[in-house]
């Protein structure tokens, strides 16, 4: 029987009682364990008053707990909100608020954390237990749509985030379309370093129980730490961002000695892996399969890029996944030719249920289908990202809509910048923004993490001026010790702009000019 909730996935014959489900540090819990903690924490949620459509906040580290939380919450018959725990005490309120939460599920920690930022809530009592603190809120019981099961709110630094709907046939396909392509077993041992707040790595936890296979959990500072992790674990399965794989790859030595050779696929998603990455990665992992993907949170996952593709077309975001259709739309409103940029639009049974409360933004994102099959056009999701097709239908990401760069009367793809600086060995980890410019409306600058190789910068900026159009060449290159982020290890653009952009007010920031 397939499931219809997502709770019953944990009901799979695939899912045998004396199996070992999760690993969490030294703690191991079994498929039946599993079960059981799940329904006992669900009846306390109900006794709690929690209601069919409700939505539970859920703020906890990666654990054995949040993840009973997720299933619990579901079985309730609630939403559940996975929380980062890294959020700052008013990003929570306002997610609580904004959601219109009855239940917060925690740990004494994390709640002492909050520093009395939910104390005014009305309503609010405290439960313990050994799944932590449960403390029930009445902050603005509207009804959920039909068919809700979660909403994931958008992360980043700056600005409050913004709740994406997801439906229980949207996780369980996801579920499903990602075990197909991947190829996941039952035999799987899967370690789960992405926060369960983010779609990718809540689907690792969901494709792992749909199969009955084990999910390793690890919260790490070094790359070293995912390596032991790896050889410990006979890990055969790991997702990453282009963040995890530099990070291993130029600065993890364990990297390149350890046995790793437990590892059956890697995937990638969150942004473009440089070609450097791509090309230290697979002689590194020779038989390792490496899945290069494209997604975003209001349709989950759109494209991958086989992995007996990585070596052809290593700057491509592959095709559409299983179950989906992917086409591109011209500013004109036209399908995009071959070579043609067009915003990227995604027909299929991922697509959201929009944004919590906020039918506006869902109607910029959720749009008519501008190419219906029948009569009654269905929904679409339109990405705002800009990508091409070649000939042969292989898509390469071009950049945000909302994040080209206008310089000089021309439209830049940070990511084309960031290739080419990258290629020049001279750099970890680099981001291209674009900054006010009376000049030229906007002028390129690079954010760049040296490497050591001890590469000069006259020679970093010769190679750009030979691989570049000049428009593309960066005014200024700044070097920094590390690049910020979000809680979901993308790099946070928007963080980088507005704090350059304060500092060009007060001070100049040291630059390398070019």
């Amino acid at each position: 029987m397939s499931p219809t909730l997502l709770h019953h996935l944990l009901d799979s014959e695939a899912c045998v009682p004396g199996r070992v489900a999760i690993v969490d540090g030294e703690h191991e819990l079994t498929y039946g364990a599993l079960r059981e903690r799940v329904a006992a924490l669900a009846a306390r949620i109900a006794a709690l008053g929690v209601e069919a459509g409700d939505r539970v906040a859920i703020l906890l580290p990666k654990s054995i707990a949040e993840c009973v939380a997720i299933f619990a919450a579901s079985a309730a018959g609630a939403v559940f909100v996975p929380i980062h725990p890294s959020l700052r005490p008013r990003q929570i309120r306002h997610i609580v608020e904004d959601c219109g939460a009855r239940l917060i599920v925690t740990d004494a920690a994390h709640h002492a954390a909050l520093d009395g930022a939910l104390d005014d809530l009305p309503g609010l009592s405290l439960l313990k237990g050994e799944d932590g603190i449960a403390a029930s809120s009445e902050t603005g019981r509207q009804p959920a749509p039909a068919g809700l099961a979660a909403i994931l709110y958008t992360s980043g630094s700056t600005g409050l985030p913004k709740g994406v709907m997801l439906s229980h046939d949207n996780l369980i396909a996801g579920t499903r379309i990602v075990r197909t392509y991947l190829g996941i077993t039952g035999d799987e041992r899967i370690l789960s370093v992405l926060p369960f707040s983010f779609d990718y790595g809540l689907n690792q936890l969901l494709t792992s129980v749909e199969q009955g296979a084990r999910i390793v959990l690890l919260t790490f500072r070094l790359g070293d730490d995912v390596v032991r992790a790896i050889e410990r674990h006979r890990i055969t399965g790991l997702a990453g961002v282009p963040t995890l794989w530099t990070l291993l790859t130029r600065a993890s030595p364990r990297f390149a000695k350890a046995d790793l050779s437990s590892l059956r696929y890697l995937t990638n998603s969150g942004g473009s892996l440089a070609l450097g990455t791509i090309r230290r990665l697979r002689e590194r992992l020779p038989e390792t399969s490496l899945f290069l993907m494209y997604g975003l949170t209001e349709a989950f996952r759109s494209t991958y890029l086989p992995p007996q593709e990585v070596d052809r077309h290593p700057d491509s975001i592959g095709h559409a996944i299983p179950e989906t259709e992917i086409f591109l739309v011209t500013a004109d409103g036209r399908p995009a030719r071959p070579g043609e940029p067009g915003i990227l639009h995604h027909r299929g049974p991922t697509v959201s249920l929009g944004y919590w409360n906020r039918p506006e933004d869902t109607a910029r994102v959720l749009v008519p289908d501008p190419f219906p099959a029948g009569e009654r056009p269905g929904i679409v999701c339109r990405s705002g990202d800009i990508a091409v097709a070649d000939e042969h239908g292989f898509l390469r990401f071009l950049g945000r809509e909302d994040a080209m760069i206008k310089t000089q009367g021309f439209r830049v793809s940070p990511t084309e910048v960031e290739a080419a600086l990258m290629e020049t060995g001279a750099f970890r980890a680099v981001a291209v923004i674009g900054l006010p410019d009376r000049g030229v409306g906007q002028r390129i600058h690079a954010v760049a993490v040296p490497s050591g190789t001890g590469t000069g910068m006259a020679e970093v900026m010769a190679h750009l001026r030979r691989s570049l159009a000049s428009h593309l060449v960066p005014r200024a290159i700044e070097p920094v010790a590390s690049l910020p982020t979000t809680p979901n290890g993308k790099v946070d653009y928007k963080r980088l702009v507005a704090e350059r952009v304060s500092a060009e007010v007060q001070a100049e920031p040291e630059l390398v000019e070019a």
